[in-house]
């Protein structure tokens, strides 16, 4: 479960304040993946950041049971002196899961060769990606946090890719943010709308879209 109380959260953009959400209390169930929607610049990425936990709230507070990922293919955790294997070892840590078999994992499954060994400055930004999606498979999650997925690497990779998150999908929750209403019906059970700063909670994913959609027609 994931509970905002009283939660406030305002953001500058284009140096003009604006309020992501508003005074909100809010239970986020387990058991079911969400599909996160919302207009363009309403704070659904701000959102996912909150719940992760890598952004504070302004007012109120969150209360997270079961074991939450950063965002699914964030790469700016890791630091760059480190090779792939260092920052793995770190997140192992971090995570406390078992480290070398989280190495291993990782080697295995982003297929970076020698590159594992270099420092992540020297990656290109589809090897970064394939590090932290192999990263974020490697560590079992309670609930999966997803802001667009990315497809990297070649067929064989999105395959494997999307076969191994499915996989993960089958004991844990993903929370997931998309502009394809084609991706969150494959993903999502439920949905979320963040609008004006409020949050409702739809039971299926299908009225979630049609409420988003109207939304997106008004001015």
């Amino acid at each position: 479960m994931i509970k905002l109380e009283q939660a406030t959260k305002k953001v500058r953009m284009k140096g003009v304040s604006k309020t992501i959400i508003d005074d909100v209390s809010f239970v986020i169930p387990r058991g079911k993946s969400i599909g996160l929607l919302g207009r363009n610049g309403a704070g659904k990425s701000t959102l996912l950041q909150i719940i992760a936990g890598t952004l504070d709230l302004d007012r109120g507070r969150i209360i997270r049971q079961g074991k939450i990922s950063w965002p699914l293919g964030f790469q700016g955790s890791f630091q760059g002196n480190l090779s792939g294997e260092q920052n793995v070892r770190f997140v192992a840590r971090i995570y406390g899961v078992d480290t070398e078999e989280l190495v291993d994992y990782v080697a295995d499954f982003a297929e970076l060769g020698a590159f594992y060994k270099a420092p992540v400055r020297t990656y290109s930004s589809g090897m970064k990606a394939r590090l932290a999606f192999g990263v974020s498979m490697g560590v079992k999650f309670d609930y999966y946090l997803v802001d667009e997925i990315t497809a990297v690497g070649d067929t064989n990779f999105k395959r494997k890719s999307q076969s191994v998150f499915k996989e993960r999908l089958t004991g844990s929750d993903v929370i997931m943010v998309s502009h394809s209403a084609t991706t969150l019906r494959d993903y999502c059970q439920t949905g979320i709308v963040l609008e004006e700063g409020k949050l409702t909670y739809y039971d299926n994913i299908e009225d979630a879209i049609v409420v988003h959609e109207r939304n997106m027609k008004r001015q």
